[in-house]
């Protein structure tokens, strides 16, 4: 892997993590059918990487949300233990306790994750998956605006929200797109729902890195001759992340994510136009 191509997937990480466009599913076009990625587990050690940076960005976009509620939740224990139930609880403390019921339904995927995890190598699964995230994407955009925040969302709501996400898992399906629009489905607030999606994918991206990194240390460690690469792409996907945040903010305002639509059907269309003409060998230059 040169330092362009670490560059080039650390910019596809970093846009399409947070755009509705789906992060897994561009990595998957840019490695398995244009050839830009290291083998075995420098490849996977690298994906680790990149989601690292991508987390770093939702740290520093919203380090405020993030600090109030860790020091939140050191109240909470603190009240739990003195035996004391607040009459109102602060909004802090149900967002974090709708960001551990959203993470629940994650656990679902544990038994079936190497499956999933197969669907990566599967660009004609992606270039469909991408056409579903189009659809969901065009239908949010026709949706009444909701009301609902940190204040009023159910339980109920951050579990088909965290469902959202859990089908996320497979490569294609946006995670933001899908958790954004699973949040304006439940009718939450659309900037609300950008912020949870958000703040729900801290726990996720953590918890899949942990499993990825047991599977690196097993397959026999890291190449240190490709440390240059890694950190770029690093620092790229944290970079172009951080933007790409700000960007999903201002364009959920609006409630314009028809764009996003299109687009997602044309890299799906693609895709498997792709996959198809490299099955029958007609493009030599696909991996």
């Amino acid at each position: 892997m040169t330092l362009l191509n670490a560059l080039i997937l650390g910019l596809i990480q970093g846009v399409a993590e947070f755009l509705p466009i789906s992060s897994s599913g561009h990595l998957s076009i840019a490695q398995n059918l244009l050839g830009w990625g290291v083998e075995g587990a420098d490849d996977v050690f690298f994906d680790v990487l990149l989601h690292l940076g991508t987390l770093a960005a939702v740290f520093a976009a919203y380090w405020p949300d993030i600090r109030e509620m860790v020091l939140e939740f050191f109240q909470m224990v603190s009240d739990l233990a003195s035996g004391q139930v607040p009459e109102n609880v602060p909004p802090a403390r149900r967002l974090i306790l709708l960001i551990i019921v959203g993470t629940l339904p994650l656990f679902l995927v544990l038994p079936v994750r190497h499956f999933v995890e197969g669907l990566y190598g599967n660009t004609y699964f992606v270039g469909m998956a991408l056409l579903v995230t189009g659809l969901l994407l065009y239908g949010c955009d026709k949706l009444r605006r909701g009301r609902k925040t940190a204040k009023n969302a159910t339980v109920t709501d951050a579990l088909i929200i965290g469902a959202g996400q859990a089908i996320a898992t497979c490569p294609g399906i946006s995670r933001s797109g899908m958790t954004i629009c699973a949040g304006c489905f439940c009718g939450l607030e659309r900037r609300f729902a950008v912020r949870f999606a958000f703040l729900l994918s801290i726990p996720a991206v953590l918890g899949a890195n942990i499993l990825q990194i047991k599977d690196v240390a097993e397959a026999g460690g890291v190449d240190l001759a490709l440390l240059p690469a890694y950190l770029l792409g690093v620092a790229v996907a944290a970079v172009s992340g951080y933007l790409s945040i700000r960007l999903v903010r201002m364009v959920a305002d609006k409630g314009k994510f028809g764009a996003f639509a299109y687009y997602c059907w044309a890299a799906g269309g693609v895709t498997v136009a792709l996959s198809l003409l490299k099955a029958f060998n007609l493009l030599p230059w696909l991996r």
